[in-house]
This record gives structure tokens, C-alpha cells and sequence, in this order.
């Protein structure tokens, strides 16, 4: 089948317990793509999952280390991440703009999604900050300025909205619900095959000889509850979505 590169969709939390006099401290360390790698794997893909820690050194720097993937995928990962790696920011060195080398991959054959995620597309508090990076330039949408997360506790439904290889199957009906995306606008030479709440939750589209794809909502908790992760449409989703990715655009 594929081979398929996933960076991000991982961090840590430190949390301080205060007790009256007394206070420790205490960590913990998680990652978010369970249900998406077994959704890949059950289809005979070969995946490689760089953790963001993992990612900020390994996460490849060239096109030659790039093509040894059909399809790169981030989630949850700052563009500084991929940016300022150790050479760059602790030692200051000069090193290829990761986001230039992918961008410029992608362009020339190669296949991204972005899966949305506080640090995906602009994020909490523009934080995330794609849209001043190369990258935009491939992305399928255009994104706000400031922080683009639209919060939704109530749990609006997401619903399929073109007849595609991606959406084959799923567009009877709503999808379960998600509790948050980002607010994206779709750019005028791609198509918006599912949206939500009025906003495009999946595009897709082309860059140069490439082809791209923009979910806006996550890929596991909080903003894509676990009722959406058992939905038997999630696997079929992913699977279908990458499988088109992997297709030469021609």
C-alpha cells in the first residue's frame, strides 16, 4: 500500500497540586493518533508516527528524505516546531526551511493533509502560525489572521456535502458530532467535500503536480469525541482520504 509520515499529536502536561502548606508536582505524556494509525494499518499502510518531540530534529529536511513517503500528515504540530530545530534555535545555525522543502515536495508530486488541532492552522492564539509560512501557499484554504478556533460544546453535526472517492459511503445522513474545528475558507480551485456549522470541515485540492487536503477538526479528543472515533465511518474516512492522497494527480 502507502507509506504515510504523521508528525505531531502528542504532548505532556505538568500539573502542581497545592494541599494546604504543602505542593508537588507531577507529569504526564500522551499521544492522540491511536485510532487513526489503526485505522491506516487495518488498511495495509505502512506508517511512521514522529511524536512532536520526536519530529522537531527528525521530521525530514529534505525532498530526498520526503520521498520516501506518498503522503505527509500534520496534526497538532506548530509550524516553530518544525522551524527551529536545535541547530537553528539553540545554536544558530542556518538549516533548510522544513516548510519551504515540504511545500516545494508537494509541488512537485507529492501529497499533505493538515488535521486540525490547537496547534494546527493557526491554533490558540495564532500560535500554530501556517498562514505565514510557506506551506499556506499548497494548503486547499486560506486562514485567519488570529487564533481560528470556533469552541462548540453543543456538538454540531457534521454533514457530507459532495459525491467523492473520499466521501464514498458517507453521505447519507450526518456524521456524529465534533465539539470544535477551525474556521476556514476554502480556496477557489478546491472542492469542500463535508462542512459544519456553515464552515468547510474537509477540502481538498491540488498544488502544482501534488495534491492536498485540509480537515478542520481533530483526529481525537476533545474536539473529535470518542462516539465520532467508533463511528465505523471514521476508519472508512481515513482510510478513503488516503488512499486518494496516494493517487498520482493527474
Amino acid at each position: 500500500m502507502s507509506t504515510i509520515l504523521l508528525a505531531g499529536e502528542s504532548w505532556s502536561s505538568t500539573t502542581i497540586h497545592t494541599k494546604g502548606f504543602d505542593s508537588f508536582i507531577t507529569s504526564t505524556y500522551e499521544e492522540g493518533a491511536d485510532a487513526f494509525l489503526a485505522a491506516l494499518r487495518a488498511a495495509g499502510h505502512d506508517v511512521t508516527f514522529q511524536p512532536n518531540h520526536v519530529a522537531a530534529e527528525g521530521f525530514p529536511a529534505t525532498a530526498e528524505e520526503l520521498d520516501a513517503y506518498d503522503v505527509i500528515v500534520l496534526s497538532d504540530i506548530g509550524a516553530n516546531t518544525l522551524l527551529l530545530s536545535s541547530p537553528v534555535f539553540r545554536e544558530g545555525h542556518s538549516r533548510p526551511n522544513r516548510l519551504k522543502v515540504l511545500a516545494d515536495w508537494v509541488e512537485a508530486g507529492g501529497s499533505l493533509l493538515m488535521v486540525g488541532g490547537y496547534l494546527s492552522f493557526q491554533g490558540i492564539e495564532a500560535k500554530a502560525n501556517y498562514r505565514a509560512t510557506p506551506l499556506a501557499r499548497v494548503l486547499p484554504v486560506e486562514m485567519e489572521i488570529g487564533d481560528d478556533r470556533q469552541e462548540a460544546p453543543e456538538g454540531p453535526r457534521p454533514t457530507a456535502t459532495t459525491d467523492h472517492a473520499i466521501t464514498r459511503g458517507l453521505t447519507d445522513g450526518t456524521w456524529p458530532a465534533v465539539l470544535g474545528f477551525h474556521r476556514l475558507i476554502a480556496k477557489e480551485d478546491s472542492s469542500v467535500l463535508a462542512e459544519v456549522d456553515g464552515y468547510p470541515l474537509l477540502v481538498v485540492g491540488t498544488a502544482g503536480a501534488g495534491r492536498t487536503a485540509a480537515l478542520a477538526t481533530d483526529m481525537g479528543p476533545h474536539w473529535l469525541p470518542t462516539e465520532f472515533q467508533n463511528w465505523p465511518g471514521f476508519t472508512a474516512l481515513f482510510q478513503q482520504l488516503i488512499g486518494w492522497l496516494a493517487q498520482p494527480n493527474d
